[in-house]
């Protein structure tokens, strides 16, 4: 590995080949720098995979992006894939608690109510449950100083059933963590903004959601949420890869990162043949405990608050099922399985049912998706392959009454794979920002800081080539000054 460092071209390492990073790549094509990407790992795209299961192309990793944020759409778009994003056939989905399935409200926002006649008709909740919640409209406000769980401040305003059985199941689908250790600003940042000036959040959550059509007025159509890619997101690393137009190494893991005089300089490989790779700059797109190694030599301070962010481990169970098996037709996207429950499946998504485009093969078959792993929660996923998708199947029967074992299995297991936003998240991250901001020519990325989200990674992405860009600006002007 040589250094190819040249005063007419500038040259950018990016750590990491997750979506972040190859995102980072992407948008510094253009810049006139030469990038290189270096990923410890055998394959690109992060916690995005896509595989053949029952004969079909399916996610592994993360299945769906937001649509309702430009970002992620935008980049399809500059990829030139937005013919390949598809919608949704239904957004219902259900929460399965108290003994069935029940609808997940419409009038909600992350489990934050705004109708509590529609909720008390779901049954989510008990009596008792609703009429705590109620309470929201007329408690008095609670001083807010500084951040606080999501427990502590939606607890505090419509009592433990809210957090239990809805807000619990829907932050955990995202983060796999705990309602007593997220933080409210960080995971709800949203509400935690609307409820700004409102004693209700309720009120606050109403702000969020479309109006309500009146009696005489039919209801507007509601653009989707949610989209995928017809071959499935885990296509998307590589289409990034290759417009890249980046020199992607895999299997280079960067073991140290030093400073020189006029730059930075990786060590690559393994101990015993150690590779070196200087670059003017550098792009940090690993999680946080890798990035803390890297960085305790040369920001003590970055790399102590990097280490404070926890992770949690998580599997997907994808089991497949001819569809006379589920008896009744399958309806809904899925549903959420609350922690208080003590069921060994967090959340379900019918496939085939939520991506219609899936079911073209003609197969016949039903895809579903099982989710398996909660912080604290590491016990089950010791279990072997076997075990594990025995215990997923054995609750999605209990759940839906669908018969006979399934035809095809896949297990994928996600080590350390989300990042916890606790409490304090916000000001661990403005403290990291600050202390990389003053190391000339770095940058960090991913989804350790704004949102685990593919669209939060790659704004990330374009804020840490925004930076460096400006840096090798700057320092191009002063060579031309001198």
């Amino acid at each position: 590995m040589t250094s190819d460092r040249g005063r007419d071209r500038r040259t950018v390492a990016v750590i990491g080949g997750g979506v972040s990073g190859l995102t980072a790549a992407f948008l510094l094509k253009n810049a006139g720098v030469t990038v290189t990407v270096l990923e410890g790992s055998p394959r690109l795209g992060g916690k995005l995979l896509v595989s053949e299961v029952g004969g079909v192309a399916v996610d592994a990793g993360a299945e769906a992006l937001l649509a309702r944020r430009p970002e992620g759409v935008g980049l399809i778009g500059e990829l030139g894939l937005s013919g390949e994003l598809q919608a949704p056939g239904t957004a219902a989905a259900g929460i399965w608690t108290r003994g069935r399935i029940r609808p997940l409200p419409r009038r909600q926002f992350m489990g934050v109510p705004a109708d509590f006649d529609e909720l008390a008709a779901t049954g989510i909740l008990s009596g008792d449950g609703v009429m705590r919640a109620r309470q929201d409209l007329s408690l008095p406000d609670s001083a807010h100083d500084g951040d606080e769980s999501v427990a502590s401040r939606v607890g505090g305003r419509f009592g433990a059933e809210v957090v239990d059985r809805l807000v619990e199941p829907l932050l955990g689908g995202v983060y796999a963590g705990r309602c007593e250790d997220l933080s409210f600003e960080a995971t709800l940042p949203a509400l935690a903004q609307a409820g700004r000036g409102r004693r209700s959040l309720t009120q606050a959550a109403a702000r969020l959601l479309p109006p309500e059509p009146l009696p005489d007025q039919a209801a507007a159509p509601v653009p989707p949420v949610f989209t995928t890619l017809t071959d499935g997101l885990g296509t998307l690393p590589a289409a990034l890869a290759q417009a890249s137009g980046a020199d992607i190494l895999t299997n280079a893991m960067v073991r140290e990162l030093a400073r020189t005089a006029t730059g930075w300089r990786l060590t690559v490989g393994s101990a015993h043949e150690p590779q070196q790779l200087e670059a003017d700059a550098v792009i940090i797109a690993v999680p946080g405990r890798p990035a803390s190694r890297l960085l305790a030599d040369v920001a003590g301070t970055v790399a102590a608050a990097l280490g404070e962010i926890r992770y949690a481990s998580m599997a997907i169970i994808t089991l497949v099922y001819p569809e006379a098996a589920f008896g009744a037709a399958v309806t809904g996207s899925g549903f959420l399985v609350p922690a208080v429950d003590e069921r060994a499946i967090k959340a379900v998504t019918f496939s085939t049912v939520k991506w219609p485009h899936l079911r073209r093969s003609g197969t016949g078959l039903h895809i579903v998706r099982c989710s398996v792993g909660r912080l604290g929660e590491e016990a089950v996923l010791q279990r072997d392959d076997a075990e594990l998708a025995a215990l997923a199947a054995a609750d999605l029967g209990e759940a839906t009454g669908v018969q006979g074992d399934p035809v095809d299995v896949r297990v994928t297991r996600w080590g350390g794979g989300l990042p916890q936003y606790n409490v304090g998240h916000l000001d661990r991250v403005a403290r990291i920002r600050a202390g990389v901001a003053v190391l000339p020519g770095l940058a960090v990325c991913g989804a350790a800081y704004d949102g685990v989200g593919i669209p939060a990674c790659i704004s990330t992405a374009r804020l840490a080539v925004d930076q460096v860009l400006a840096y090798l600006g700057s320092q191009d002007m002063s060579v031309l000054n001198r």
